[in-house]
């Protein structure tokens, strides 16, 4: 059956979005340099970004709610309140960060927006995700924006059901293999993975390459030719 659906994930597959987070951890780290060495301060900070995930999701808020309890952790209690505030303003730089397309991005939803039903799949705060995707100006490409709670073989099972001829048809693009490129090809979907230049921890998985639906590309520019060239 030919493909009728393509979607996308947003963050480091649309416009930049990780590095933004390093960068936020880098800063996180400087800020408490007194209270142990630097592969201990990140290795805490992750482990409570993996810890509270159930409670906060994925965004902007959870990560800066994670690092104010891990800075309250590392001291024992005693962490100045200057540094909760340099915390916080660091979270709110976060959100004012623009969301700029990655380079292609325009020109390849262009192309394919007038021949398949375009589809943006992705997690996080619907607040923050909404600002971005309105900053980045690709609204207009999409038949559908789904903002979810998380990534699974359920979540585009009713996706392209709702919105395309069913996974078989439809096809994820996305720099996550653990959350954008595994559960739709388990779903019955294309997945196709696009790395980006940061990878989080959080994401990292093996690349289901036995899949026969599973295809990688180096730059998003890649993927019409793809298409194109998919087998029946």
């Amino acid at each position: 059956m030919p493909l009728s659906t393509i979607a996308f994930d947003a963050d480091d597959t649309l416009w930049e979005n990780e590095h933004i987070f390093v960068l936020t951890q880098k800063r996180f780290v400087d800020l408490l340099k007194d209270y142990g060495p630097e592969d201990s301060l990140y290795e805490s900070l992750l482990a409570t970004e993996w810890r509270n995930l159930q409670y906060y999701g994925y965004g902007i808020k959870g990560f800066t709610l994670s690092m104010i309890e891990t800075a309250i952790e590392i001291t024992r209690g005693d962490v100045p309140a200057t540094v909760i505030q340099e915390i916080l303003n660091a979270g709110r730089e976060m959100k004012d960060h623009p969301a700029t397309p990655i380079n292609g991005v325009h020109d390849v939803l262009k192309a394919l927006q007038n021949d398949y039903r375009i589809v943006m799949i992705t997690k996080g705060d619907l607040f923050d995700q909404e600002r971005k995707l309105a900053q980045s100006g690709l609204g207009d490409f999409f038949d559908a924006i789904e903002i979810v709670s998380d990534k699974n073989e359920q979540t585009y099972h009713r996706i392209f059901d709702q919105y395309g001829d069913g996974p078989s048809r439809s096809m994820m693009i996305g720099n996550s293999l653990k959350s954008d490129v595994i559960p739709a090809i388990d779903a019955g979907a294309w997945g196709i993975y696009i790395p980006s230049s940061f990878d989080w921890a959080v994401e990292r998985a093996e690349a289901p390459t036995q899949s026969k639906r599973f295809r990688e590309l180096k730059t998003i520019k890649e993927l019409p030719s793809l298409i194109e060239n998919l087998p029946d």
